[in-house]
């Protein structure tokens, strides 16, 4: 029997003393009947008071009982699909590089004369379809498309 015992006070991924576990108990009853006299919930000083026992004992009593996430679990943050977590740390970006792209295309962007800064700014920035940017600056679509692609051409050129 004591070894059942054991087993289910034992079981989970984390081995929490005997001591915190059972205080934890107490403050989870305690919590529920003050909830239930009052309506509200109770804080840390009362629960001290109440169970005889420091503010830190009884955080880290509350802190042990917690569940244990699993870094395998699927994770709902900012509108992700459930990506596993251990997924979300493993994805290699090159953040360094990113950032010298980011520099280097502002740098090309800012050297631009005022129409094809303007062409490339509501093409890939406002992304403004080829026929909105015609309208917008008063040019054919056909203009725009050769435009667009002579600016690209010597943005690229510019890199290399």
């Amino acid at each position: 029997m004591g070894e059942i015992k054991k087993f289910l006070r034992d079981d989970g991924p984390i081995k929490v003393s005997r001591s915190l576990k059972e205080l934890s108990m107490k403050i989870s009853h305690a919590s529920k009947e003050y909830l239930d006299s009052t309506g509200e919930e109770i804080s840390l000083a009362e629960l001290s008071k109440k169970l005889e026992v420091p503010k830190e004992e009884i955080a880290m009593a509350m802190e042990a009982s917690w569940q244990v996430e699993s870094i395998d679990a699927a994770s709902y943050e900012d509108d992700e699909q459930g990506e596993s977590k251990i997924r979300k740390i493993n994805v290699q970006k090159d953040e360094t590089g990113i950032l010298i792209n980011k520099l280097a295309l502002a740098a090309l962007i800012k050297d631009l004369e005022k129409r094809d800064k303007e062409i490339i700014l509501l093409r890939y920035y406002k992304e403004k379809t080829q026929c909105e940017v015609a309208r917008i600056l008063g040019i054919t679509q056909v203009q725009v498309s050769r435009l667009e692609k002579r600016i690209l051409l010597n943005m690229r050129q510019k890199i290399m």
